[in-house]
């Protein structure tokens, strides 16, 4: 019927009936912290790129995970950065690294939080890239060898969720096969099955300090302009043994999420990056914007895409905001 019978907004007349139409809902149990742990003890200093956002060690670590339960957050990632670097990111994949001893401390705190981790060589190794080089090829067959120790190591620890970011191929079912080889049936596998070559790792580049020493990661990690490819991806990788996947970035890749998501029945993740995140803030704060209500709609379109998960900087905030 035309107007005047139909009248859309009689449905947005008040904010309780807006609440009560609303067709997509973003709530802290949707949503996953990034942690940056580093050596050391009672260490906690802002990282420059990231406002509101720290290194810490796995006391601080510990305490963060308390605060991120207490907010109703389903869960942290966490990511290393070691005391020492080499060429094969060795301190990446030992039982006593940083990871491994943030997952324990946390364990120890946090009885019902998800404890996730990044499974990834970039943080460790002395060149910055995701895996073992030979010159400046980065070499996938060897480092999928050692991603698997590493998935191991943090199993070990206690970690409910292990998610390579690598892009190595095969890398799943390497870290599968590890995995159950080792009795770690039960621990689950979040793929990076789509992880973008993206210019908005920036900021979390500084945090981790894992900027490439040469090259870039263009052989690795997807090209921006294709989606055909990210469906392969996971195709892939759900074949190999992934329980869920992550499309990275999201907010310039909610194209690719809205695919994923109308393809594949698993539990689709995306991450809000860095760069997405540092965007935001910079702009609140010079007044520009209002970070409250841009970062909720970023995190609802990510929701409206078709993310289950969202990793995001803005977790504890968006918690605090809707409490």
């Amino acid at each position: 019927m035309p107007f005047p019978e139909q009248r859309p907004r009689r449905l947005r007349r008040t904010e309780r009936l807006r609440a009560l139409v609303r067709e997509t809902r973003v709530t802290p149990a949707n949503l996953i912290y990034p942690l940056f742990v580093v050596p050391g003890a009672k260490k906690r200093t802002e990282i420059g790129s990231l406002p509101g956002c720290f290194h810490v060690s796995a006391d601080e670590a510990a305490r963060e995970a308390r605060e991120v339960e207490s907010l109703g957050l389903a869960g942290v990632i966490l990511f290393g950065l070691p005391a020492h670097k080499d060429p094969v990111g060795t301190e990446g994949y030992t039982d006593d690294g940083v990871v491994p001893e943030a997952v324990r401390a946390i364990r120890a705190e946090c009885r019902d939080l998800l404890v996730m981790t990044d499974v990834c060589l970039c943080e460790y190794t002395s060149h910055g890239h995701c895996g073992v080089v030979d010159g400046e090829d980065v070499r996938n067959d060897a480092t999928i060898e050692l991603l698997a120790r590493m998935a191991v190591a943090h199993a070990k620890a206690g970690a409910h969720i292990v998610a390579p970011s690598d892009m190595m191929d095969g890398r799943v079912r390497a870290i599968r096969r590890a995995l159950d080889g080792n009795g770690f049936t039960d621990v689950t596998l979040l793929s990076y099955a789509a992880k973008y070559a993206s210019a908005f790792y920036g900021p979390f580049r500084e945090a981790a300090d894992s900027t490439p020493q040469f090259g870039d990661r263009r052989t690795y990690q997807m090209d921006p302009a294709n989606a055909r490819e990210a469906l392969k991806e996971v195709a892939l990788d759900l074949e190999e043994g992934a329980d869920m996947v992550i499309v990275k970035p999201a907010l310039s890749y909610l194209d690719v999420i809205h695919r994923v998501r109308e393809r594949f029945d698993v539990p689709v993740a995306a991450y809000n990056v860095s760069g997405e995140y540092a965007m935001v803030k910079a702009a609140a704060q010079k007044g520009w914007v209002d970070e409250q209500r841009m970062a909720t709609e970023i995190l609802t379109s990510i929701r409206r895409a078709g993310a289950d998960i969202i990793l995001t900087y803005h977790a504890k905030d968006f918690a605090r905001w809707t409490k």
